[in-house]
């Protein structure tokens, strides 16, 4: 059984003449220790899509299930990382994965709680910096707090929402290196939402391309059949990587573009055309 499904699922904000249906139709599954990628353009419904398996949003048709379970709310079997990094900035590192470790694991001896924390911030190697404040932090190590508190929750699933995107090229890279690095060590079951296509190529087990809106819908998955650890140098040698970008800009250019095709979409996305 999968651990999430998504069945005709819908969803739209406002009302009467003012309603506009973001979400149209939606069916996914997301497989125990998968990593999947959707990707789409910029205010297509991506945000929206993880917000309702965060329970952030409720559908207006359709269920999201969690083990089987509908989706009602939020809860600390599903870890969030944003793009902000949505830290508190009066805290310390070691006292913003603290804090989280603290509200899930209440019943757990102090000290167990210590080296908990200390355990998932060494993994994503900020021990150095455990006692510096967020606004003491560059934007990528920022984001790896973020990355360290959640999965210190020890979620079902972790829901990553474009967490890369306000990063610059080279730090992006990096982050993207230790991503992976951490999903091999954890096989945790990962949602990662983007808009750039290689970078999805480069994590996901599974690509999902999701249309342009409004009412959009996922396309076709695509496999991402490549051999891990993958190097983003040798890809792009790769025929099968030029094959499974091809497939995921065929469909964001082709049926999964609106009347303004190519709007939005990422500058990979774009850059691939010619290969599609």
């Amino acid at each position: 059984m999968a651990l999430v499904k998504l069945r005709n699922v819908d969803k739209s904000y406002g009302a009467g003449a003012a309603r506009t249906e973001v979400l149209r139709d939606i069916n996914l599954e997301i497989e125990k220790g998968e990593l999947v990628a959707v990707v789409g353009y910029s205010g297509a419904g991506k945000t929206t899509l993880m917000s309702l398996i965060a329970g952030l949003e409720r559908p207006d048709a359709g269920v999201v299930t969690l083990s089987g379970r509908p989706i009602e709310g939020p809860g600390p079997d599903r870890g969030v990382i944003f793009q902000n990094y949505s830290l508190l900035p009066w805290l310390t590192v070691y006292e913003n994965v603290y804090l989280a470790v603290d509200q899930i694991f209440s019943a757990w001896p102090a000290e167990k709680k210590r080296e908990h924390a200390e355990r998932y911030i060494a993994m994503v190697k900020l021990t150095p910096a455990r006692d510096k404040r967020p606004a003491q932090l560059s934007g990528g190590m920022r984001q790896r707090v973020s990355v360290a508190r959640a999965l210190a929750m020890d979620p079902e699933i972790l829901l990553m929402d474009e967490p890369l995107g306000a990063l610059d090229a080279l730090t992006r890279a990096t982050l993207q290196d230790e991503i992976a690095r951490i999903w091999r060590a954890t096989q945790k079951t990962v949602l990662l939402i983007t808009n750039d296509v290689d970078e999805g190529i480069l994590l996901a087990d599974r690509i999902v391309p999701l249309s342009k809106g409004p009412g959009a819908t996922l396309g076709p998955s695509v496999i991402v059949d490549l051999d891990r650890p993958r190097d983003r140098k040798a890809l792009n040698h790769d025929p099968r990587f030029k094959e499974i970008r091809g497939a995921v800009i065929n469909y964001l250019l082709g049926p999964g573009a609106g009347p303004s095709a190519g709007k939005g979409v990422s500058d990979a996305a774009r850059s691939a055309e010619a290969v599609a």
